[in-house]
């Protein structure tokens, strides 16, 4: 691609559309997945993917010079395009410091580094860490809940940010999912006093939660700190892990919900 900025490019996740859009690079996408919720009213694009799958005849007959996607998940989809002939762009990000990495890489690679900056600037001074409390409490963070995962990195970074301790803070350094596996025992044994969940894709049922075994004498369980962060704020490593964030701040902090 040389200097040239890429005219048509397709999105394959979520954060990553949301970061052309803010950095004034909307015009140059044409497809986006359906995951994606634009931060403000958008000019619509095609959806064309969703996020483990993608319609690859769409994507190719859109002539795209660029397909941006995330995680190894989209391997497969990425290495398909390659063979297609797509120029194709992925990150794999688990932490805050490569979600930084990513997006300044990403605005880079786009020609919109000078728009991204104070964006990145913003970002890196929203996750700032709080003065921590006089004690942290013990947070439980599930990502999926059959069978039970605990949370990624960059989430555990954010709970220790935000005053919390991490519970199964080991697990954090394992990249996939089905590494950060863990057992209701575990989880039991681990005593949290707060229990977040953001399920990828499915609404949190706290009814099956609470009928696990051994649940009810949880200390998060007993006093009712159960909560729900939507999955587009806190599992999709973009600029909007910024309100993801103020959530966590406000339920470690015991302070009134944010809208």
């Amino acid at each position: 691609m040389g200097h040239k900025k890429p005219q048509r490019i397709v999105c394959l996740s979520a954060e990553s559309a949301d970061w052309l859009a803010r950095i004034d690079a909307w015009e140059q996408v044409v497809g986006v997945t359906a995951y994606f919720e634009p931060p403000w009213e958008l000019p619509r694009k095609p959806r064309i993917a969703g996020f483990s799958s993608a319609h690859l005849d769409t994507i190719v007959a859109l002539s795209s010079d660029l397909v941006i996607g995330f995680s190894d998940v989209q391997a497969s989809i990425a290495a398909e395009l390659i063979r297609r002939g797509c120029t194709v762009f992925v990150t794999n990000q688990r932490t805050l410091a490569e979600t930084f990495d990513a997006l300044e890489l990403l605005a880079t690679v786009v020609g919109r580094s000078a728009e991204a900056r104070p964006w990145l600037d913003q970002l890196r001074d929203g996750l700032a860490p709080i003065a921590p409390p006089v004690r942290r409490p013990k947070v439980y963070f599930e990502e999926w809940h059959d069978p039970p995962v605990s949370c990624i990195g960059w989430i555990s970074e954010l709970i220790e940010l935000a005053g919390g301790e991490d519970v199964f803070a080991n697990r954090r350094g394992r990249a996939a999912a089905s590494e950060r596996g863990v057992t209701t025992e575990e989880i039991v044994d681990a005593a949290p006093e707060i229990m977040i969940a953001s399920w990828c894709g499915a609404p949190v049922d706290w009814r099956t939660v609470r009928e696990r075994s051994g649940w009810s004498t949880l200390p998060c369980v007993r006093d009712e700190r159960l909560f729900e962060i939507p999955s587009g704020l806190i599992l999709q490593p973009g600029y909007r892990l910024l309100d993801g964030y103020r959530r966590l701040q406000a339920i470690v902090r015991e302070l009134p919900p944010v809208p």
